[in-house]
Parts: C-alpha cells; structure tokens; sequence
C-alpha cells in the first residue's frame, strides 16, 4: 500500500512497483487516516509511507502501526538535511527503510530509483514482523565486489596481542534499533567500537547524534583519521568506507571513497578485514540483522587472525541473513540474542 499526499507520486509509485511481477499495489492513499479505512479489508505486506501528510503524519501512523499490528514500512519522503532528526525518528519507531525524494524533480528521481525502491519493498516484505515492535538501506542492484577492491587480504596472521581492544559492528535492516539496544546499555568506560550500519549519505550524522543523546559512551559520526579509544563509538559514515588503521600503539579510522563493496558502501566486509589486519586477536567482531552477506567474509578474515566473534540469534534479528551467512562460513564462535550482546562486548573488555 502506497500512502503519499502528492497525487503525482502515488500515481508513480504505483506504477513503477506494479512494474515488476512479484509486487501488487492495493491501494494508493492520500493520508493514514484514509489507509486505516482501507485496511480494515485488506491488510498490505508492505507500507511505502510519506512523513509530511495532512490530518496525520507519518511518523504518528508509523508508531500506532507498530503499537497495534506491526506491518513493514518503507518510508518514501522529502527529507532534507534539516529534518534528518524525523528520518532517525522513524527508523526509532520501527520503519525498515528510507528512500530519499527531491522537492524538485520527484519523477525523475522516482524513475532513476526504480530498482532501488523494488529492492527496498522486498527486503520489507521478509523482515522478522515479531522484532518490528520490540526493536537501512537497501541493496544495490550494482554488480557485486568484495573487500579486494578497497584493501588486500590479510592473510592468516594474527597480530601480537595488546591490551587495547576494539569492538567492530556491522549491521543493516533493522539495524538502527539493534545498534540503539546494545549501545544504550553500556557503560561510560567501555572498550572502542566501530560500526558499519548501512544507510544512505546524510543520515549517519544524525542517526550517531540521536545515539549519543541516549548513550553514556560517545556516538559520532566517523572522520578521517579519528582516534579509536575507549568509550567511543564511531559510525561509518554513509556513503563511505571506513577501515581500521594503526599507528604505534593508537587505533584510528580511515574514511575513504571507493566501489560498492557487496552492493553496499559503506561496507562491513571492508571494516572486517581491516580489523583483522590491524587488530586481530585485539578484537571483537559482532554481527547483527541485515538481509544479504555482507560481513560474512570479514568475519571470517578476523577470526583466522585470532579475534573473538559472535552473531545475533534468528529469533531477535528482524532479518537474519547477515549473520546465517556469517555462521554457515564457520566464521561465528558464538552466537547470543540481541539482549545479550552488550554484555559480549564488556566481558572482551
């Protein structure tokens, strides 16, 4: 079901989904209030939801959903850098995705994003719908390329332990919710950590701000050549890569331009494989919910070279692909419940 103000984009939208075979449109709205009548014949698999809407907007829709029958959302919205915040706050209330559109040019954009929007439907339509309400980005439809094209393999050797540590993440759907749940429960003092969320340039500043209001360690947006210390969080940038580097005894970070790696940048597999070059034993690699394999191979890398890893269990991941490809690699050592992860990455420490 497509909800959306604009004629105009709901006639697009209709059109360009019905385009391909294994989507149906059953309805085309103007706000919630008119998809909640219609809902009561026919539930959606699927909401493609505008946020700017009159009578009710979406974010309000999008947290009775979840209140009462929680169904996938993709969210399809003129979001500026300027309302970023609404962005996060959807993906807090439990949407599964965001596509961007233009104040300007809307039916080219929505033309041009076609496969990305189709993409973005069907990952929605085989999300966990149990985890929606207790909890980015879509694949590319680029040709796919491994982490070779960003750094070389590491090769088997772990490096000489240390006692400082690193805790590398890598997540997608549903990710933003499973980040805010196991961060929030550490502590001031807690080891370093990098993250690869996937999501779209623009959003990641505001999504590590929303979580550095509600954490105690420190959340921010990663930049070139910041410092990896305890009680920090850094998130890649979207976008962009980020690898772990060393120099000495200190860890940092590289952002850096590149390919897409697995369909994806930034990447996990990219992140992985720098720390298992640079960390190795010194690390922790975590692997949360997300549709595809992107990670799989890093894990592997790093736990050839010594460091710890575990994954979240089917039964709290919103989409369990991520880490059922990481396991079906031999590249998990352990695998926990999303609850149970936070207490993971102290017990590393």
């Amino acid at each position: 079901m497509v909800v959306d103000d604009s004629a105009l984009v709901r006639q697009l939208l209709t059109a360009l989904l019905e385009a391909d075979p294994g989507i149906k449109v059953i309805g085309a709205v103007a706000d919630p209030i008119l998809a909640m009548a219609r809902m009561q014949s026919i539930w959606p698999d699927v909401i493609v939801l505008d946020i700017e809407m009159p009578r009710m907007d979406g974010i309000t829709f999008l947290k009775k959903l979840m209140i009462e029958r929680p169904t996938p959302v993709v969210i399809c919205s003129t979001l500026t850098e300027k309302g970023a915040y609404t962005t996060m706050e959807a993906l807090a209330a439990g949407a599964v995705s965001i596509i961007t559109k233009p104040k300007i040019g809307v039916k080219q954009f929505l033309v041009d994003s076609c496969d990305d929007l189709v993409t973005a439907v069907k990952v929605a339509a085989q999300v966990n719908i149990k985890r929606l309400s207790a909890s980015g980005a879509s694949a590319s439809q680029a040709s796919k390329r491994t982490a070779d094209v960003i750094q070389p393999s590491p090769g088997d050797r772990a490096m000489v332990k240390t006692t400082e540590r690193v805790i590398a993440m890598g997540t997608s759907t549903g990710g933003t919710r499973a980040l805010e749940a196991v961060l929030t429960t550490l502590p001031r003092v807690s080891p370093a950590i990098v993250i690869v969320q996937h999501m779209p340039a623009n959003f990641t500043a505001a999504f590590a701000a929303r979580l550095d209001s509600l954490c105690q360690i420190e959340v921010r947006e990663a930049q070139n050549d910041d410092r990896v210390i305890q009680g920090r969080a850094l998130v890649a940038p979207g976008g962009k890569h980020m690898l772990l580097k060393r120099s000495g005894a200190q860890y940092h970070v590289a952002v850096v331009d590149g390919p897409l790696v697995n369909r994806h940048r930034p990447s996990v597999d990219v992140l992985f494989r720098s720390v298992a070059k640079f960390a190795g034993a010194n690390a922790l690699g975590v692997i949360m919910t997300g549709m595809g394999d992107d990670g799989a191979a890093g894990m592997l890398e790093m736990r050839k070279a010594g460091a710890h890893t575990i994954a979240q269990d089917e039964e709290s991941c919103v989409v369990f692909g991520m880490p059922k490809e990481a396991i079906r690699r031999g590249a998990v050592e352990k695998t926990v419940p999303l609850s149970a992860i936070g207490r993971e990455i102290l017990q590393h420490a």
